[in-house]
């Protein structure tokens, strides 16, 4: 008797692991953060941005309409692209430039590469030209200034580690040597980094705000614990998803929206970030 008990809740819990798990995979959310920062202007105050990481082509809603739909609802300032837009194993560059380009209609873009980018090897270049054509700002290991009543924030981008040297030994120096080239001021400033793995690289430069993706949210999320495993980080990453702050500089790393070499989430919903700065003084 108690088996038989025992069954239909079994089931039921299966039942529920599985559509929980579906629909954790064939839907996009929206998670908000907010930054608060005595350095942020009082011109940024509520200063939207919205982060799209690691489409690696996916397709949500038909020419991700659902994506659209949402970055549209919540009327960001800029959008930031943090890499990996395209997948070098199922590459398409026209279903990533159709989104940026509507993008391009709701805000203005900033993009930076990320490693499928760099391994597309001589197709990157189609695609950053047909980017900057619909009007996406492709920062290369590059910085650009906004300015809104004579106050002023920074938006830096770095190229991918890999597009100089795949062995991530050289990772950190790499990076470390692109963000001094680009001699930054005292503005505050948002980093556009693929990579959140190279954390104390940003903060060791007093980078204000890091957004990143790569890590997929760690493709298997286990409650209270986090992400199972990351790209450059193994098991139990360290930066899955979430923020993280140390010293003066803040990090928040997206789980992403598509997959690449593993096919399915598990608990790890694609998200679309938003960020709003917050003026603290």
């Amino acid at each position: 008797m108690k088996r038989k008990k025992r069954l239909p809740i079994f089931l039921l819990i299966i039942i529920f692991f599985i559509l929980w798990t579906l629909w954790g995979n064939l839907t996009v959310g929206v998670t908000n953060y907010s930054v608060e920062s005595s350095r942020i202007p009082e011109s940024f105050d509520k200063f939207k941005i919205a982060v799209i990481s690691d489409l690696h082509n996916a397709e949500f809603g038909k020419d991700n309409s659902d994506i659209v739909k949402k970055v549209k609802r919540e009327n960001p300032d800029i959008i930031a692209i943090t890499g990996d837009f395209v997948d070098s194993n199922k590459t398409d560059i026209d279903l990533a430039v159709s989104l940026a380009k509507q993008l391009v209609e709701i805000a203005p873009c900033y993009y930076v590469m990320g490693n499928h980018e760099v391994w597309l090897f001589n197709r990157y270049e189609e695609l950053q030209q047909k980017l900057i054509d619909v009007g996406v700002i492709v920062l290369r290991n590059e910085v650009v200034k906004i300015t809104r009543n004579y106050e002023t924030i920074q938006i830096a981008g770095l190229d991918d580690p890999d597009y100089s040297n795949p062995d991530i030994y050289y990772h950190e120096n790499i990076l470390d040597k692109h963000i001094k080239e680009m001699n930054l001021t005292d503005d505050y400033c948002i980093l556009l980094s693929h990579r959140p793995e190279t954390f104390s690289v940003y903060v060791e430069n007093n980078i204000d705000l890091v957004l990143a993706g790569h890590a997929h949210g760690g493709q298997f999320r286990i409650p209270f614990v986090g992400g199972f495993y990351a790209p450059n980080q193994g098991r139990w990453p360290k930066y899955d998803a979430g923020k993280f702050t140390e010293n003066l500089t803040t990090m928040i790393v997206s789980r992403g929206i598509g997959n690449s070499i593993i096919p399915i989430r598990i608990n790890n919903r694609p998200e679309i970030l938003i960020v709003e700065l917050v003026c603290d003084k």
